[in-house]
């Protein structure tokens, strides 16, 4: 298969440039049902294969499963492609049979701790090497810190063992040359304005929350990226099916007012002959600060449904219908001007 020419757009102020489509690789790790590991590989290769240099992964999905099907597939194509890992897991063995699996179906067998101490980052930076069998990460997530997973009261001491040592345990990385940017890896935006003040940081991975379906993280987060200087990663561009004609929204059955909102994207859709989930895939990429929309494909077959959507002309005009109907935030950058 000959590979496609995507555009490519710089992570931050710093080296790195990704293809606008990238590879997350959570749903190879088996959520909510299985994924073989040979279908799992096969759609990395085939990523790679197609022009899609950005592949993502974390120690949590799969427990630690995901990493090392990821590494299986990267270790002998690792030249020109852009990895990313998470920290703020550790894994712990644990007997399967005592195992609380969560949402992973046959993941691998260990139990997951939350730590973003400096000894808890270089950890778990270490053990992503070593499952992965990659010695190099190029980006380096915080995964998941926040009232959003952890709750208000949860949420306080580990955001301080982030502040005291882990953003010190990531600088050092990052200075050492070890991985070439740091950022955030969540489904909330106001844990990143606080990330803000602990320091700079050169990219963000936001799941669910400046889609076609939801801007939420327009103002002041996507502006604040702008003026320092950092990129975002769009990670679940579907809004976890909606978009793609599911009925869930952010991992639950979707409320009665997501799906009338769905449904009027939908009918302007229609109006241009534009796939809903195709202006769901490459709408993000009209803001400035975003570098990548990263979906999560179970198969190479899913991977080219996708690229067919990726393909498809949007013109101009459906964004602005979108935004005439009041379905676009205010002053959200379009193709020319904004909402």
């Amino acid at each position: 298969m000959a590979a496609r020419i995507f555009e490519k757009r710089r992570v931050g102020q710093t080296g790195l440039e990704v293809t606008t489509l990238g590879l997350g690789c959570a749903s190879l790790a088996g959520i909510f049902s299985a994924v073989p590991a040979e279908q799992a590989r096969a759609t990395v290769g085939h990523a790679l294969d197609t022009g899609i240099n950005y592949v993502d992964t974390a120690p949590q999905y799969g427990l630690g499963r995901s990493e090392h099907l990821v590494g299986d597939a990267l270790r002998e194509r690792r030249d020109g492609v852009v990895l990313s890992s998470k920290v703020g897991r550790l894994l712990k063995p644990i007997d399967p049979t005592a195992q609380d699996k969560g949402n992973w179906v046959d993941p691998l067998p260990f139990n997951q701790l939350y730590d973003y101490s400096y000894d808890g980052v270089m950890r778990s930076f270490e053990d992503s090497q070593q499952r992965l069998g990659i010695h190099s990460i190029d980006i380096l997530y915080v995964h998941d810190i926040g009232v959003a997973t952890h709750g208000v009261e949860g949420n306080r001491p580990l955001w301080k063992q982030l502040e005291t040592g882990g953003y010190r345990a990531l600088r050092e990385l990052r200075d050492a040359g070890v991985v070439k940017a740091i950022g955030l890896g969540v489904n909330e935006w106001p844990v990143l304005m606080d990330a803000f003040a602990l320091g700079d940081w050169d990219v963000f991975l936001l799941a669910g929350r400046y889609t076609l379906l939801e801007q939420t993280a327009l103002d002041p987060f996507m502006a604040t990226c702008i003026r320092r200087g950092a990129s975002v990663v769009i990670g679940g561009p579907f809004n976890s099916g909606i978009l793609v004609g599911g009925d869930t929204f952010n991992y639950a059955r979707a409320p009665e007012e997501i799906v009338r909102k769905v449904r009027a994207i939908e009918a302007v859709c229609r109006q241009f002959d534009v796939p809903p989930p195709a202006a769901a895939l490459q709408f993000p990429l009209t803001h400035p600060a975003v570098c990548n929309v990263l979906p999560g494909p179970r198969s190479p077959a899913e991977l080219d449904g996708i690229l067919d959507w990726w393909d498809a002309p949007i013109p101009a005009e459906l964004w602005t219908a979108l935004a005439e109907k009041g379905l676009l935030a205010p002053d959200t950058p379009m193709p020319g001007g904004v909402a």
